[in-house]
């Protein structure tokens, strides 16, 4: 520990984190840099070295030519490394240029209606060339989960929120996006003139700051309830007309060939559908054809000659802070990873997953829900009926450990490792058809929604599923050498969380089936709200040091900030159930849980890991990012807010009134 790290009864993230942050230093690609992000790395490198093997494997007529591969690891192995291959072929991809839009851009230049514009819109949309200004997603009905709807989605901007457009503090971020789009214009050709391109530029802004001012706001969009809303396709043609346009490009349209028998549609926001369907009748159809070449643009910009990547690059620099553009190997391997990710997968899984870890991860889920029923049966301000409803639900958990039972099939892409842009669009396209399928099929319970390789979690609300890729079933998460408090403060409070998410502000309006059903009485929600509502301001005050004039949204926050004060503290109880009934996990330490000093010793090792697993260096316009789209709060917050409200923590550490760390046990919340 540095002879300047603070005490832990100070701030324990920088009292565990101290050594670290003094001896790293964000990489210049990167706008952070972390624990998370140091298991990236080490995943990044194991996929490349895949991606590179699999590059070989190719023939020479499959590096010159279409072609399509089996569902099978050779199969995987042969569409991974023709990608790859077209990713790195720089060459190519320079003598290209724009060429490969230019033929869509013709089209998008013929648009002489609203009319002909939804139609075109849909049609790009559903063959993966470009999103429109409508999101469009086959996604379980949260009223019966037992089939799959169509849902409708703001969308139509280029900045990460609608705040971007309206709050001051976000001005030079809508100057760098307007320098960005004069930048693509340019470099497209589609404006001649750097006058022509600002014009176009500021016609595309104009337009999208209006798209804005229709959009619900983040916190809005969280609320599950609020967003379900069905609509026959009657209803919605009734209150959005101009949708059978879009339909018929999506050839969704009703007794089209696609109709997918989607008869009923999800809304999430009415609102912002009436304000659009006023701005396809009020804004010139110029401005809605130049702002679909932008997103033309800007979705293929990554992945086009250098000067496209670079703009791309300074834009989104200041989003992030990074200093300079990633390696292109880095690069292709992300891109890979996000298309192909199953394919990947398979492969990545074969080669760097060890099965044990799935009987040990087992042990841990199964004493997180143990000590989740126990909390829950003793839940002071929860009523009898509401409990039982809580307990039917946590029975119902569908735990997804390590990687999924089947592989998605990608065998109907056709590959070419000469033709990135063309390639990258079927694989889109692949993903919409796949994804529109189940609305007749159904959902499918074993699919997952993150790839293996992924250093990251998950809960799903409509599965009632927790889901732990294999990735993060690494130190400073997870080792088998590691101490059970070691294990319990990070990768069980991971696996808390996630099942605390099933009981977040959101989560809990879920039974457990993956219904949107309101289990709670009138009473218990009101003492579920009060608990939440203290979480919220103990939040709302906080600011990161790196963004110290943004503060936390508590209301944007509250769903991951529940699953992390209801994770920890139940992993805490976790903890000692398994030492209970483990009592020779415990013995080669020497420790006796029930000795009131050994127990401080078992606390801080909890405590520790769990504040090590949130080690990060950010640059302060990522942190501003963060701040004003992320659920999650900056990781010192993670690491410090939550323990203030642990009585344990307290204890471990014998803190006091007047130390940063002290939390007056009055205003300590405790939820789960």
């Amino acid at each position: 520990m540095t002879t300047t790290a603070p005490k832990p009864t100070q701030d324990l993230y920088r009292h565990v984190n101290g050594d670290w942050m003094e001896n790293n230093t964000i990489p210049a690609d990167r706008g952070t840099y972390g624990a998370f992000m140091e298991l990236h790395d080490q995943s990044e490198i194991a996929v490349h070295d895949i991606l590179e093997s699999a590059a070989k494997e190719l023939s020479k007529k499959q590096r010159k030519h279409s072609f399509q591969a089996a569902h099978s690891d050779e199969g995987a192995k042969l569409r991974i490394g023709a990608l790859f291959t077209a990713m790195m072929d720089e060459k190519t991809i320079e003598a290209l240029g724009v060429t490969p839009l230019w033929e869509t851009l013709d089209k998008i230049s013929e648009v002489e209606t609203p009319q002909e514009f939804l139609k075109l819109t849909g049609k790009l949309q559903r063959k993966g060339i470009v999103g429109g200004p409508v999101g469009v997603g086959a996604m379980p009905d949260a009223g019966n989960p037992d089939r799959v709807l169509l849902h409708l989605i703001q969308s139509g901007l280029g900045l990460p929120d609608e705040s971007y457009y309206r709050e001051e503090k976000h001005a030079h971020v809508v100057d760098a996006y307007r320098t960005y789009v004069e930048k693509l214009f340019l470099l497209s050709g589609i404006a001649p003139t750097e006058k022509r391109a600002r014009k176009m530029a500021k016609r595309v802004l104009d337009l999208e700051t209006k798209i804005a001012e229709q959009h619900w706001d983040i916190v809005k969009v969280r609320d599950a309830v609020k967003r379900y809303n069905l609509f026959t396709r009657k209803k919605l043609l009734k209150k959005f007309p101009s949708a059978i346009h879009w339909l018929k490009g999506m050839k969704m349209a009703p007794g089209q060939k696609h109709d997918n028998r989607s008869e009923e549609i999800v809304v999430w926001q009415p609102d912002f559908f009436t304000g659009f369907e006023e701005l396809l009748q009020s804004e010139p159809t110029k401005s809605w054809r130049t702002w679909l070449k932008l997103h033309l643009l800007s979705s293929h910009a990554p992945y086009m000659s250098k000067d496209f990547v670079e703009a791309d690059f300074e834009f989104n620099k200041v989003l992030t802070g990074t200093e300079e553009l990633r390696p292109r190997w880095k690069r292709a391997v992300a891109l890979v990873n996000s298309t192909l990710g199953e394919d990947v997968g398979r492969l990545y899984v074969a080669q760097h997953y060890t099965e044990s870890h799935r009987e040990h991860m087992d042990e841990l889920v199964d004493a997180l829900q143990q000590a989740y029923h126990q909390s829950i049966t003793e839940l002071p301000w929860m009523s009898k009926k509401t409990r039982k409803k809580a307990l039917e639900k946590l029975s119902k958990f569908n735990p997804m450990v390590g990687y999924p039972v089947k592989w998605h099939d990608y065998s109907d892409i056709k590959m070419n490792a000469t033709d990135l842009i063309s390639t990258l669009d079927r694989i889109s396209e692949h993903e919409f058809e796949e994804n529109l399928s189940k609305i007749e099929d159904g959902p499918d319970p074993e699919e997952w929604h993150m790839s293996p390789q992924t250093v990251n979690a998950y809960y799903s609300p409509l599965e009632n599923a927790i889901v732990f890729p294999a990735a993060i079933l690494q130190p400073p998460f997870f080792s088998p050498e590691a101490t059970p408090a070691q294990n319990f403060g990070g990768i069980g409070a991971v696996i808390g969380h996630e099942i605390g998410h099933g009981f977040d502000d959101q989560g809990s309006q879920y039974d457990g089936d993956g219904a949107l059903n309101n289990w709670w009485s009138d009473e218990d929600r009101e003492a579920f709200t009060q608990r939440t509502q203290s979480l919220i301001d103990q939040y709302k005050v906080l600011a990161p040091s790196e963004a110290p004039e943004h503060s936390v949204n508590g209301e944007l926050t509250l769903g991951e900030n529940i699953g992390d004060l209801g994770g920890l503290g139940i992993s805490h109880k976790a903890l000692y159930l398994y030492l209970e009934q483990n009592p020779e996990a415990i013995k080669a330490q020497g420790l006796d849980p029930k000795d009131p000093e050994d127990r401080k010793t078992i606390d801080r090792q909890f405590f520790e890991s769990w504040a090590s697993v949130w080690r990060q260096l950010i640059r302060p316009e990522a942190a501003v990012t963060r701040v004003s789209t992320d659920p999650h709060s900056p990781n010192e917050f993670r690491a410090n807010q939550v323990v203030k409200n642990l009585d344990a923590f307290h204890e471990a550490y014998a803190t006091e009134p007047g130390d940063s760390m002290w939390l007056d046990p009055k205003e300590r919340v405790t939820i789960w």
